[in-house]
């Protein structure tokens, strides 16, 4: 009789913990042959890349410090960071974070998860982790691989920033991966979207689709003449305020407030998918998704964040136009100037100069607007000028520049042609590129223009 009694008590079986679902949802994504594909992609391709650019007459230009690939192995992995954030981690998330949950739906494997787990809580967090894990690991060989090619492929050498001055080779190594490390906050934006989506969504490819087309969309948002509070409320931001390290006086402002935004998105937008998978009924196997409930628990919700972050951010800052304005142009174009003027005339084998003797200053114009032009166009025309030691006559210099939305700018020398008007200078040892001929530059969105007077600018 004890053995029947005993017979027919319940055993208690434990829950499964959190780290054995990690371990366990982790093997699942290392297992699929699409994810190993990608992550050997993402430790090999990069620096093949960097490497054959670096080695190539041509360079691409029109990309944020691709001119410079040729002089240091340091260019070639923010050529790369600016390629991830436009186009490779918005695909990669998707990839990832966005079929985590669908793929329980496309194989109809939800009650035999539940069963063993046995708490959709734990499996959740399982999951979550797990593809941060591979996320991070693809980033983490994106920036590896294309550090490697370049040093390798160029060398260890110094970097031209965006204004023009130097930087070390160990300077530029720790802003390239502090670089990379401030794109990681709209990556993990862009992971919680997928994640929302991937519950939310069930089986459709939308969700799988979901964090790659909000990417897009901020792309297209980024393009257009927006107010500086609409453009720092994005949640991608980050991916382009990066540039903002690379000046002598960093300009954290933009890069600090896109970080902020980015990780209240990835907060917000992965309690919303919690909440979600903690209400689904996983007794239907057909669920694909309710339009509905997509609109009301995910549009909705992070429609109603972008516009309070619109309005904080515009509060904290005070700006409400471009924040582009021709003060702000006249002084980044007259810094740049100065600095790599320093450049060509070390490469000329002339007397070294200092920006305080130089005096350099920028008048500069938009199309017709002589007097308080702003905002982006490639209409914006800038006249230099500068002084030497013990030289009477003042030197000028032209340079026709393309202003984009977010700040940046291509500066294109348009003479005298002994300063600016050849890509290559003729020096002691040979042609060598010509500093001033181009240059890449950058407008501090959120810069005052008041009591900022000083060597290299104009009043």
């Amino acid at each position: 009789m004890n053995a029947t009694i005993a017979e027919n008590i319940a055993v208690p079986t434990p829950r499964v913990s959190v780290v054995r679902g990690y371990r366990f949802e982790l093997v699942k994504l290392m297992s699929q042959w699409r994810i190993r594909l990608v992550i050997l992609a993402c430790w090999i391709a990069p620096a093949l890349f960097v490497a054959a650019v670096s080695q190539q007459g041509s360079l691409p230009v029109d990309t944020l410090f691709g001119r410079w690939m040729h002089a240091t192995g340091w260019a070639g992995p923010l050529v790369v960071l600016g390629f991830a954030g436009t186009w490779a981690l918005p695909l990669l998330t998707s990839l990832v974070a966005g079929d985590v949950f669908a793929s329980e739906d496309r194989l109809g494997t939800w009650r035999h998860l539940l069963v063993a787990v046995r708490s959709p809580r734990r499996i959740f967090a399982s999951k979550a982790l797990a593809s941060l894990t591979v996320i991070l690991l693809l980033v983490a060989g994106l920036v590896c691989s294309s550090a490697i090619g370049g040093i390798v492929a160029v060398g260890n050498h110094p970097l031209v920033g965006l204004d023009g001055h130097l930087l070390t080779a160990g300077d530029a190594a720790g802003k390239v991966f502090l670089a990379w490390a401030c794109a990681l906050a709209p990556t993990l934006a862009l992971a919680a979207i997928g994640l929302l989506g991937s519950v939310t969504l069930g089986r459709s490819p939308m969700g799988l689709l979901l964090p790659a087309l909000v990417a897009l969309a901020m792309q297209l948002a980024q393009m257009l003449p927006l107010p500086v509070a609409v453009r720092l409320a994005l949640p991608g931001y980050a991916f382009i305020s990066w540039n903002g390290l690379f000046t002598s006086t960093a300009q954290l402002g933009p890069l600090l407030i896109g970080i902020v935004v980015s990780l209240v998105w990835a907060v917000v937008a992965s309690v919303l998918a919690y909440l979600l998978f903690l209400r689904r009924d996983f007794t239907n196997l057909s669920d694909d998704g309710s339009p509905r409930r997509a609109l009301i628990v995910g549009v909705l919700p992070l429609a109603g964040l972008l516009a309070v972050t619109v309005g904080v951010v515009a509060g904290a800052t005070g700006t409400t136009d471009s924040g582009i304005e021709q003060a702000k142009v006249q002084r980044s174009v007259a810094t740049a100037f100065a600095h790599l003027y320093r450049q060509q005339t070390e490469q000329l084998n002339r007397p070294a100069v200092t920006e305080t003797q130089l005096r350099t200053s920028a008048a500069c114009t938009k199309g017709n607007v002589a007097d308080g032009a702003q905002g982006a166009g490639n209409d914006w025309r800038c006249v230099i000028s500068w002084h030497l030691p013990d030289v009477t006559a003042t030197g000028t210099a032209i340079y026709q520049l393309d202003v984009t939305p977010d700040g940046r700018y291509v500066a294109d020398g348009d003479g005298p042609k002994e300063v600016n008007g050849y890509f290559l200078v003729r020096t002691p040892i040979g042609d060598a590129p010509n500093p001033l001929w181009q240059f890449d530059g950058n407008v501090e969105l959120l810069g005052t223009t008041k009591g900022q007077l000083h060597a290299g600018n104009t009043p």
